[in-house]
């Protein structure tokens, strides 16, 4: 499986830079968000994987505004657009759908607020 033709390379390196620290700070507020999911461990998981899909819905208008700083040109839009559907969100979950770095890092980034969910206690939950 390789990335050659990913779009991610047609960056440069200090925009690829950029791109890498805009998605680590978003799973990083994602994280934070799975560790503060109240309840038993069922509804945290439950929580986890709805926050991925609303994290995978609504990022995208994140990134653009990373596009938009980077290239000259870009008109200000909303690039929102339908929530993921059911069996989109299962191909990133096992990882079956597109073979890009975009698409591999949505799994993992869903995976990872599984397992948060998963070892974390829960407010109000004692362990």
């Amino acid at each position: 499986m390789g990335y050659e033709g990913d779009s991610f390379f047609t960056l440069t390196a200090s925009e690829r830079a950029g791109l890498v620290l805009v998605a680590l700070a978003l799973w990083a507020a994602a994280i934070a968000v799975a560790r503060r999911l109240p309840g038993p461990r069922g509804l945290r998981i439950a929580g986890a994987l709805a926050l991925g899909w609303a994290v995978l819905w609504l990022s995208p208008q994140l990134f653009y505004l990373y596009y938009l700083a980077i290239f000259d040109g870009l008109p200000w839009q909303v690039v929102i657009g339908t929530p993921p559907a059911p069996l989109d969100f299962g191909r990133l979950l096992t990882f079956t759908g597109r073979a890009t770095l975009a698409a591999h890092s949505q799994g993992v980034l869903i995976w990872s607020l599984v397992l948060v969910a998963w070892v974390s206690p829960g407010r109000g939950v004692r362990p």
